[in-house]
């Protein structure tokens, strides 16, 4: 019996919803399997509890989370307490204390999606670099409370962060048979960060003469997503690039509440994170209407990364199983079904 430990951190609004299908789901493959045997610790930090203690974890919280072979994350951010706050406190020291400096996103449209786009052969993966970049979290403000206050953002990018992201996508692509790696950049506006970023792009590429390697503005990339998705396969990016960049990739789904997420150690020293792109969208937080898939396919990539490939595919075929019908739809890909309906018609086909 092969026994998984899960951290659980629901988070707020529909993070606790969603979670709570992902548990039924994971139980579920268990009873199927056999072999496996998954325990979870539920973490109760989120902005609810930041409004009791005033912290989004405790102090011990990363010593906490450490303890576990991967870790599911629902989703963060309520009104009345800042996103900035919520992310600062509790998203970034994860990624950074883990060591996650890969966030996997795969774009894909699953059989029985409808994209809104008229080429609607989509299936590429973004590669976004996790721990530094644009949300490094540095900067100041100067002159507070005069006229001339001034606030300075810094973009931190460093050959090691730049070096190990590029080569985990071209990387990915060569034992993906993938042949294409498209890097975001915007060199010809930000001098010194992304004037480096495509130095860093081309000395890695040159040991993967068989990837064909490009770079393309991320202005110009964007409507490159809408125009031509059939053309794309692997993209690396920037934080902020690639974050933006894959909100409008699951949009190209259909619905936003569709993608999933993995905050990936690859070296494997510290547990990696997984959770749907969605936010904590409090406006239906409870009401048993959020899509599940997002969080499901998120577990299908966390048991990907545990090597249990059979639950994995077992899950995978099911949820397209269930989107191929068409019987089962919650409300933001045009159907009526609630959040459980949803799992438990996945559930079932994977009987």
């Amino acid at each position: 019996m092969k026994n998984v430990k899960i951290n659980l951190v629901p988070g707020d609004g529909i993070g606790i919803d969603v979670v709570r299908e992902g548990v039924k789901t994971l139980e579920h493959l268990a009873q199927l399997d056999g072999g496996i045997q998954f325990e979870f610790n539920h973490l109760p930090w989120s902005c609810e509890y930041y409004l009791k203690h005033g912290v989004m974890m405790p102090e011990d919280g990363m010593k906490i989370l450490a303890d576990c072979d991967a870790i599911l994350l629902g989703a963060v951010g309520f009104p009345g307490v800042p996103d900035s706050v919520s992310a600062q406190e509790l998203l970034f020291p994860i990624r950074r204390g883990f060591d996650q400096y890969v966030n996997m996103r795969p774009i894909k449209r699953l059989p029985g999606l409808v994209s809104p786009l008229v080429n609607d052969t989509i299936d590429f993966i973004v590669v976004r670099e996790n721990s530094e970049g644009e949300y490094c979290s540095r900067g100041r403000i100067e002159n507070d409370g005069t006229p001339e206050k001034t606030v300075v953002q810094e973009a931190v990018f460093t050959q090691k962060g730049c070096e190990r992201i590029m080569r985990y996508a071209y990387e990915y692509a060569r034992k993906n048979g993938k042949h294409k790696v498209l890097s975001a950049t915007k060199s010809n506006a930000l001098k010194y960060s992304m004037v480096f970023w495509d130095q860093v792009q081309e000395q890695v590429a040159k040991e993967y003469p068989d990837i064909e390697s490009r770079k393309m503005h991320i202005d110009a990339l964007t409507g490159y997503f809408i125009m031509h998705p059939d053309q794309i396969e692997v993209v690396v990016a920037s934080n902020l690039f690639g974050d933006i960049l894959t909100d409008l990739g699951s949009a190209m789904l259909g619905s936003i509440g569709i993608s999933p997420s993995g905050n990936i150690n690859p070296e494997g020293k510290y547990p990696s994170m997984f959770e749907p792109i969605h936010g904590s969208a409090p406006d239906i937080a409870g009401k048993g209407i959020a899509n599940p898939l997002g969080t499901l396919w998120a577990v299908h990539m966390m048991l990907e990364q545990l090597n249990l490939k059979e639950s994995a595919d077992l899950l995978m075929n099911a949820i397209c199983t269930v989107l191929k019908e068409g019987n089962v739809r919650t409300p933001d890909i045009g159907g009526t079904s609630t959040t459980s309906e949803m799992t438990d018609a996945i559930i079932n086909a994977m009987k």
